[in-house]
């Protein structure tokens, strides 16, 4: 029942109150971004619900690219200052709205991911993706992001989405967020 009809209502009312509470910041970044990099929203397609494409919309973190200049010069101090802190994501949350995606929910890969799917792995696209996830709350102790682990932590989201488990993932996010606390251990019992 709450996958069906309640996930979406709290999508809704929890996106738009963080609209409202944040904007003054999502427009300083807004203008942050323009100053410094360029236009500062990036759209880029990606793979939802049961694999439908749908733009996902981020603050722009990096100069535009070009042949002559490498992925390390397109960085800039105020794009690292956003990625580090999440706050490039903060558009998706315009992406919950138009209900390409859910405040919790799988990551949304790259649409070049797809035919590269086992059957196993083509189970994340179960549900709708998420601003944050089962995997990202659950780091690994080494710091290095396995994919293995990372789908199989998806897999059991798709299969298991419940209130509890929505409420567990948004606080564990704001915990890592707030205080960068690496707590792999607590989602443990999910991918052992």
């Amino acid at each position: 029942m709450y996958q069906k009809y309640l996930k979406r209502l709290f999508d809704i009312s929890f996106s738009l109150s963080l609209i409202i509470f944040l904007f003054p910041i999502m427009i300083f970044i807004f203008f942050l971004v323009w100053i410094n990099i360029g236009f500062p929203i990036f759209k880029q397609k990606r793979p939802g619900l049961k694999s439908k494409i749908f733009t996902l919309y981020k603050f722009k973190t990096l100069y535009d690219a070009s042949v002559h200049v490498s992925q390390k010069k397109r960085q800039n101090k105020v794009g690292n200052f956003l990625r580090k802190t999440g706050l490039d994501e903060l558009p998706q949350l315009f992406n919950v709205l138009e209900n390409d995606m859910s405040l919790v929910g799988p990551r949304p890969l790259l649409v070049e991911y797809l035919k590269k799917y086992t059957n196993y792995e083509k189970k994340r696209h179960l549900v709708k993706p998420g601003i944050t996830g089962l995997a990202q709350v659950n780091p690994d102790s080494s710091g290095v992001k396995s994919w293995k682990k990372s789908i199989k932590l998806d897999i059991y989201y798709s299969t298991n989405v419940s209130f509890f488990l929505d409420v567990q993932i948004l606080f564990k996010t704001i915990e890592l967020i707030l205080f960068k606390k690496k707590q792999y251990k607590d989602f443990k019992k999910f991918y052992e």
